[in-house]
């Protein structure tokens, strides 16, 4: 896995290794996180100049540094699984990305009432197939985590229920992977 695009583009990522310690990791492949870097920039015109990401079940964080290598202001990588948080921060070294980066031990589906500013863009990566996603979701925005123009893009292996006061920017399979795009307002 490598960093596909912007000042960071070629840096190779952490590997993830195998057995039990891995096994609940999925990364999303560099051609599949290539399609929805060029969707959302070339296609729905996304600026990640100075927006603030919230990288929800973050995994590796090769989604939140792809968008921190195209100008993102600060990433938060959510994930509550200790392998996935030791390749998080690896990962985030290798990016030197430390001063623009958070990582929390924090499970999605229960993130709390946020006490900063909201965040512009929301990566989703849950397990497939659990409703985790719409469960994540319901806690951003209960814990008023998301701006009120925020857009999130969302993998899962089928299209997601989507949820209120969000609109519909896109969709896209690729291979097992369904891409939805919302805009939240």
């Amino acid at each position: 896995m490598r960093i596909i695009g912007g000042r960071l583009r070629g840096l190779k990522l952490a590997e993830i290794g195998a057995g039990d310690q891995a096994a609940h990791l999925r990364p999303t492949t560099d051609r599949v996180r290539e399609a929805m870097f060029n969707l959302l920039i070339n296609s729905l015109g996304v600026d990640f100049s100075d927006m603030r990401v919230l990288d929800l079940f973050a995994g590796t964080g090769a989604l939140g540094l792809e968008a921190l290598s195209r100008g993102a202001a600060r990433v938060a990588f959510v994930d509550d699984g200790t392998a996935a948080r030791a390749l998080l921060r690896a990962n985030i070294e290798k990016a030197r990305a430390m001063g623009v980066s958070d990582v929390w031990r924090r499970d999605a589906l229960q993130l709390g009432p946020n006490r900063g500013p909201g965040y512009g863009m929301v990566f989703m990566d849950p397990p497939y197939g659990q409703g985790l996603g719409e469960q994540a979701l319901r806690s951003a925005i209960d814990g008023n985590w998301l701006t009120d123009d925020a857009l999130v893009l969302w993998e899962e292996s089928l299209p997601p229920a989507l949820p209120g006061g969000f609109a519909l920017l896109d969709q896209r399979r690729y291979g097992e992977t369904m891409v939805t795009i919302l805009r939240r307002g």
